[in-house]
């Protein structure tokens, strides 16, 4: 039997992660009492989760590191339909071959935040399709779809937002969405003694739900609780970027441009950032916001956020490479920087793009790549010395010899050029 922490629950309502829950006092003796097995479903609507999942998916760790089971639902079935919540329109359908291959990624994903090897509550990934596909719809409609009041499921406040906005409404397969995910908590019950279900505040109607069938299926006494949706202060979206969104997968959002959104995240909710996405005691964070006020400056809180989040996701290596490529950046100092690294900058982390040699002057290619507003601006930079290309001052003398510049025997790594004009304004060109 795995040692609990009865602290657990007062720690996530210290962190600000309870937004609801059943059974209030009851859910916490509940949980106080042994291990339990709980799960958290993660619909394959893309090839990568993005950082809108990491409160849920660290929520499954603190709950594992607190002595309870965790599951990871990955929903082979329920990514076939698409959930409706909260969502301004009907979703588009994927192919089944499709959602199988994103499926297959989710769960690689997933297994990097739970642990599948710590004895009795060892994690496990479960695909809600192993229990839906064989069930014939009659079967289904009798067995879950009598336990439903239709006058129910249209108060759900995420169907009725739906219902009563002007335009296409709300389809019969997406209103069916909830009685899936209902089915799902009553068959992890049934399968794997599973007694709580943990999502995000939008789930709520779901999750209820679900709890109701348990009930009226098998008897089954469980409990829900929902974890924030992650908001800015400013109003704008969170895990978006000008340049769109921060995924998990280090191919499709690379570990220094991951480093780089937590890095900027403002004062007004890196405190409250710091208490969602890290492990850091709670009293620990109040110290670090305590220092910040009294200290002259930059804050500190954000080089923790971003270190902390960096290394979850991305691990030792990924932290070191985005902490290297930030530190060459800002000191101007390329020679630590290996080929991997220009990769993440020729991916997402510089504005780039492919070397194309005109016979035009060196002052029009870098205008043109949006170096500044007109080659005269370049002209000038290149007058003053403030012009360099892999760390070699160019100047006037050079500005008709763009083809010398860029030679061949010049790039980095056989391929890379990063220019450097005045303190900040880079641009990587690749051949």
């Amino acid at each position: 039997m795995a040692n609990i922490d009865k602290g657990l629950l007062a720690d996530l309502q210290a962190r600000g992660l309870v937004a609801q829950m059943t059974g209030d006092d009851a859910l916490a003796s509940y949980l106080a009492e042994g291990s339990r097995t709980l799960y958290c479903g993660f619909d394959p609507t893309a090839d990568s989760l993005h950082i809108g999942s990491l409160v849920p998916l660290l929520t499954l760790k603190r709950f594992q590191l607190a002595g309870h089971k965790p599951l990871a639902l990955v929903g082979g079935a329920t990514g076939l339909i698409g959930d409706p919540s909260f969502k301004a329109a009907e979703r588009k359908l994927n192919t089944p071959d499709v959602v199988a291959s994103w499926v297959d990624k989710l769960k690689a994903q997933v297994s990097a935040f739970i642990d599948f090897d710590s004895g009795a509550n060892s994690a496990e990934v479960v695909n809600n399709l192993d229990w839906t596909q064989g069930m014939d719809v009659l079967t289904f409609l009798r067995d879950v779809g009598k336990h439903f009041s239709v006058n129910n499921m249209i108060n759900k406040e995420s169907v009725k937002q739906r219902i009563e906005r002007e335009g296409s409404g709300i389809s019969f397969t997406e209103f069916t969405y909830m009685l899936l995910q209902s089915f799902d908590f009553a068959e992890l019950y049934k399968r794997n003694q599973c007694t709580l279900q943990i999502g995000g505040s939008d789930q709520w109607g779901n999750i209820t739900g679900g709890v109701d069938l348990t009930r009226r299926m098998h008897g089954g006494h469980v409990f829900g609780l929902t974890l924030p949706l992650v908001t800015k202060a400013d109003g704008t979206k969170f895990g978006k970027t000008e340049s769109g969104t921060i995924w998990l997968d280090a191919k499709k959002t690379s570990p220094y441009a991951f480093y780089q959104f937590w890095l900027n995240t403002a004062d007004a909710d890196v405190y409250k950032f710091l208490r969602y996405f890290t492990f850091l005691p709670v009293a620990q964070i109040a110290d670090i916001e305590e220092a910040d006020k009294a200290a002259q400056g930059r804050p500190q809180a954000q080089g923790v956020l971003a270190k902390e989040v960096t290394r979850l996701v991305h691990g030792d290596a990924g932290l070191a490479a985005a902490e290297r490529i930030t530190q060459a950046l800002f000191a101007g100092d390329l020679s630590d920087l290996g080929a991997e690294d220009y990769e993440q900058l020729a991916q997402d982390g510089l504005p780039s793009g492919e070397l194309a040699l005109s016979d035009a002057p060196l002052t029009q290619l870098l205008a043109d790549a949006g170096m500044a507003p007109s080659g005269k601006q370049v002209k000038d930079a290149l007058a003053r010395n403030a012009v360099e290309v892999n760390g070699r001052a160019i100047g006037m003398e050079q500005n008709m010899a763009a083809a010398e510049v860029f030679a061949p025997e010049q790039a980095l790594f056989g391929r890379f050029y990063l220019v450097k004009l005045g303190k900040k304004k880079y641009h990587l060109f690749t051949r």
